[in-house]
């Protein structure tokens, strides 16, 4: 392998380790504060957090257009952070981010009766979502200002933004949990959009001042960043909508306690993923868009990525198999013991996931707004009727099965798509590593469901280190990782 490659490898571990480091600290933080509200909230109030959480979400991804995705790739077709062009478009982003908060404000307001019908069986819960309408505006402004930042590669602010934002949701909830209980749910939710809206405002005023002087008439410049939006928005509905669809659906079949359990099962699966999987929109898109006109280098890019995600992620995923009868009590309490089969099951869609998002990326590249809605739309059509299907039969442990499933399902269709639209190649590499690290994946569920006592930890702890050395083994030679600690060893 000549130097050049060795450096592109590099320079995708590294930003990829980056952005993991910080999502670990943040999931490490996070798993704390999550350790203290299920204490002070239990199952129920943790199920609560989810319905108000989801539905702000809902609303956010329905009314602000996409923006968040659509502008970070007109931001990044320049290479000079003060060219005229990207100066400009930065007030864009800006009116339409202010037009779409006050938009997303407006209509939690209006909608706050439905959403209480529609989300709770008991109660009315209106002015909940009507005290909640200031956080969808903020997450607004909070977008068009990550996007900027995510456009501009500013990835040192990006990481800032991300650990102030979850060093403060620990600090600020757990109090407010403490002395008010259920009833801080609602202002949690808005402080932390405060807290966070702030936090990436002043990054991004750094790089680019509130300018209002020649703001006039922009919001007419950025109808084809709405428009490629626009796919955003409807499968941000969807997604969301399938979100609050299996919240509620749980909530009204079982109970709060069970929709508790499904969400610290999927949180704790998908929160560990992102460790991984965050540093695509912050490095991987932005590179990706550069070169999406060019199929060998598109080819070469998604790889690249695929292999690097993948043999990052397998270790951590096959230990999180192994390790979560302990972490789960650990970091929630033993209340939620009966999540640790779905959980586990549910991991196994992570491998999946890792050689799957590469390619999805493709579509928001080249800008395909249409077939990015399409198979955004088939995805959650199939998550939402694996989870009923898998519940109905199986309960919890089903959910976590429907899960994998729904992920093969999107692996098989994302790779159809790109193979035959895009022109795209799974690399041998790419195929040889997946095989491996999912075969020890399974080998280590297995494990758990079969093998006890200490024999159950010889097993799991051996499968582990397996993945982790063949993982290593690979990044030694595809990058200068190995020559790089020997010298801070040796300095």
């Amino acid at each position: 392998m000549n130097e050049d490659d060795k450096g592109t490898y590099g320079h995708v571990l590294k930003y990829t380790g980056v952005f993991g480091g910080v999502q670990g600290l943040n999931v490490l933080v996070s798993l704390v504060r999550n350790k203290f509200v299920a204490l002070l909230l239990g199952p129920s109030g943790m199920g609560l957090v989810t319905l108000f959480n989801t539905t702000v979400a809902f609303v956010s991804q329905s009314t602000h257009f996409g923006i968040s995705t659509s502008a970070v790739r007109q931001l990044s077709e320049y290479d000079d952070d003060r060219h005229p062009q990207v100066i400009h478009f930065v007030k864009v982003v800006r009116a339409w981010s202010l037009l779409t908060a006050l938009l997303g404000m407006l209509v939690c307001i209006a909608i706050g009766p439905f959403l209480s019908s529609t989300t709770f069986a008991w109660g009315n819960h209106t002015l909940h979502f009507i005290l909640l309408s200031p956080a969808v505006a903020m997450l607004a402004v909070t977008g068009g200002e990550t996007a900027i930042l995510k456009g501009r590669r500013q990835l040192k602010s990006l990481a800032m933004v991300q650990v102030g934002s979850v060093l403060a949701a620990l600090f600020m909830s757990v109090p407010v949990y403490y002395f008010f209980g259920e009833a801080g749910i609602v202002p949690v939710i808005v402080l932390m959009a405060f807290v966070t809206m702030v936090l990436t405002v002043r990054q991004s005023w750094r790089l680019y001042p509130l300018e209002l002087r020649g703001a006039k008439g922009v919001l007419g410049e950025g109808m084809e960043m709405v428009r490629l939006g626009v796919a955003f928005t409807l499968a941000g509905i969807i997604g969301s909508g399938a979100e609050m669809l299996i919240r509620s659906w749980l909530n009204v079949t079982a109970d709060l306690d069970v929709l508790g359990l499904y969400n610290a099962g999927y949180m704790i699966t998908i929160t560990y993923a992102g460790m991984v999987f965050s540093a695509m929109e912050t490095d991987y898109f932005p590179r990706l868009s550069a070169v999406n006109a060019d199929v060998e280098a598109t080819n070469e890019t998604v790889n690249k990525q695929m292999e690097v995600s993948l043999l990052i992620a397998a270790p951590m995923l096959v230990g999180l198999i192994v390790f979560l009868p302990v972490l789960i009590p650990l970091f929630f309490s033993s209340k939620f013991v009966p999540v640790v089969a779905m959980t586990q099951v549910a991991v196994l869609a992570m491998f999946f996931k890792a050689i799957t998002l590469p390619a999805a990326y493709i579509t928001l590249a080249r800008g395909y707004s249409v077939m990015f809605l399409l198979l955004e739309s088939a995805y959650f059509v199939v998550f939402v009727l694996l989870i009923i299907f898998g519940f109905e039969r199986w309960g919890l442990l089903g959910t976590g099965i429907a899960i994998t499933l729904a992920n093969i399902f999107d692996f098989v269709m994302i790779h159809a798509v790109a193979r035959w639209r895009y022109g795209y190649k799974i690399s041998p590499a790419v195929m040889k590593y997946s095989i491996i690290h999912i075969l020890i994946g399974l080998l280590a569920y297995f494990t758990t469901i079969t093998v006890g006592g200490y024999a159950y930890w010889v097993f799991g702890i051996g499968l582990t280190l397996v993945s982790l050395l063949f993982s290593l083994l690979i990044l030694r030679q595809k990058t200068r990782l190995w020559e790089a600690l020997m010298r801070r060893f040796r300095g």
